[in-house]
C-alpha cells in the first residue's frame, strides 16, 4: 500500500526483548525493498531509560532516525479471540479509555511534529478522489435498504452504503441484537460480516426480528448476506435457531478458512449476473452445511462452488468490496425498487 501511494514508511519495532539486534532488524527492512523506503523507526515497549539509550545507540549506525520510544504500558491492551482483535463495538466502555491512554502515551514519547512533517512530504495522490457512481431511477421512490450493524455485525465497508445511496436507495442501519423490528418500509436487506457465533444466544432470542427477516425474504425482497449474514440466515447456528431463510446448519469448527478469492457468479442473483467475476476474501472458523439441491452463488476455482442463491436471497462466505464491483449496488437497488410495499 505504501508503494502504491508513495507514502513514507515508519517501522514500529517491538523492542521488549531486543538489544543491539534492533539495528539489524530495522536495517533489514530498510534494505529489503527499495520501492518502499523506510523513513525511520518508532521503538515500542521500551523498558527503561537505559534500554532506550542502548537501542538508540544501536540504530545510530543505520542512519535511520528514531521518531519515538514508547514505554511499556501493561494496562493498555487490545484483546483478541479466534478471528483476531475484538471489535471496539463489542467493548465500547473499554475501547474509548484505551485510545485516550494510547494518545497520552504516544504524545509523551514520540516526536509528533516530525512525524506530521514526514507525512506531509508524501506526494499528492494521482487521479481524482473516489466518488460512488450512480444515477438513481427517477421513476421510483427511494427503496429502504436496511443494513445490519451492532456488536454482532461489525464488519463492513462505508463505500457499500455510499454506493447504495448513489444508486437511489435510502440506507437505514439496524441492530439485530437490540432492534425487534426491521426499519419501516424495508425493501432490501444487507447482512454483512461480524461475529454472530459470539452472540448467537442474543440473536436467537430476538424471535420477532428473526420472523420479520424470514417474512421479508419469503416476500421476494432482495437479501444479500456475507459470512456473518449467512450464519444468521441459516436454520441453526451452533444448534440455536436463526432466521431459517436457508436450509443450512452452521457451527463453529477448529479449522480456519482464510484467503483471497477470485470468484465467478454461477447463478443470476440480486448482486451479479452469471459469469460476472469479482475479487473477495474468506475469513471464518464456521462451516455451513446446506441441504441438497441448493443453487451455488460463486465458483471459486474449478469444481469448488460456494454460497447459496434462493429466489432474491444471496448468501455466501465471500466478502466483497462493492467499490470494485459497483454494478452490484445498482443491481441490488433496482431489485429493491420492484418490491411491492406491504
Amino acid at each position: 500500500m505504501a508503494r502504491l501511494l508513495g507514502a513514507p514508511v515508519v517501522l514500529v519495532v517491538d523492542a521488549a526483548r531486543a538489544g543491539r539486534s534492533v539495528a539489524a532488524l530495522a536495517a533489514g527492512f530498510a534494505g529489503f525493498d527499495p520501492r518502499t523506503p523506510v523513513a525511520g523507526v518508532i521503538l515500542n515497549r521500551v523498558a527503561s531509560d537505559r534500554h532506550e539509550r542502548l537501542l538508540r545507540d544501536a540504530l545510530a549506525g543505520t542512519g535511520l532516525p528514531v521518531y519515538g520510544a514508547i514505554r511499556r504500558a501493561e494496562g493498555i491492551i487490545t484483546p483478541s479471540r479466534h478471528l483476531g482483535l475484538i471489535p471496539a463495538a463489542e467493548r465500547a466502555s473499554m475501547a474509548g479509555p484505551a485510545i485516550d491512554q494510547m494518545g497520552v502515551l504516544i504524545a509523551a514519547h514520540c516526536d509528533l511534529d516530525a512525524l506530521l512533517a514526514l507525512a506531509r512530504a508524501a506526494p499528492a495522490l494521482p487521479g481524482p478522489a473516489w466518488e460512488p457512481p450512480g444515477e438513481p431511477d427517477p421513476v421510483h421512490l427511494a427503496p429502504v435498504v436496511a443494513i445490519a450493524g451492532g456488536a454482532a455485525f461489525t464488519f463492513g465497508y462505508t463505500e457499500q452504503a455510499e454506493l447504495l445511496a448513489a444508486a437511489g436507495a435510502r440506507v437505514i442501519p439496524f441492530d439485530p441484537l437490540r432492534d425487534e423490528d426491521l426499519p419501516a418500509d424495508t425493501a432490501g436487506l444487507i447482512l454483512g460480516g461480524g461475529f454472530p457465533e459470539m452472540h448467537a444466544p442474543g440473536l436467537s432470542a430476538n424471535l420477532r426480528l428473526r420472523e420479520q427477516v424470514a417474512a421479508l425474504a419469503a416476500r421476494g425482497a432482495p437479501v444479500a448476506a456475507e459470512c456473518a449474514g449467512l450464519l444468521y440466515l441459516a436454520r441453526t447456528l451452533d444448534d440455536l435457531p436463526m432466521c431459517g431463510v436457508l436450509d443450512v446448519r452452521a457451527a463453529m469448527t477448529p479449522r480456519l478458512t482464510l484467503g483471497y478469492r477470485l470468484a465467478a457468479a454461477v447463478t443470476d442473483s440480486v448482486l451479479a449476473r452469471a459469469g460476472d467475476v469479482v475479487h473477495g476474501h474468506e475469513f471464518h472458523r464456521t462451516a455451513a452445511v446446506p441441504a441438497a439441491g441448493d443453487r451455488p452463488a460463486w465458483q471459486l476455482r474449478p469444481g469448488t462452488a460456494e454460497g447459496h442463491v434462493a429466489g432474491s436471497v444471496i448468501a455466501s462466505y465471500l466478502h466483497t468490496h462493492w467499490a470494485g464491483h459497483p454494478a452490484a449496488a445498482a443491481r441490488f437497488t433496482a431489485a429493491c425498487a420492484k418490491v411491492p410495499s406491504t
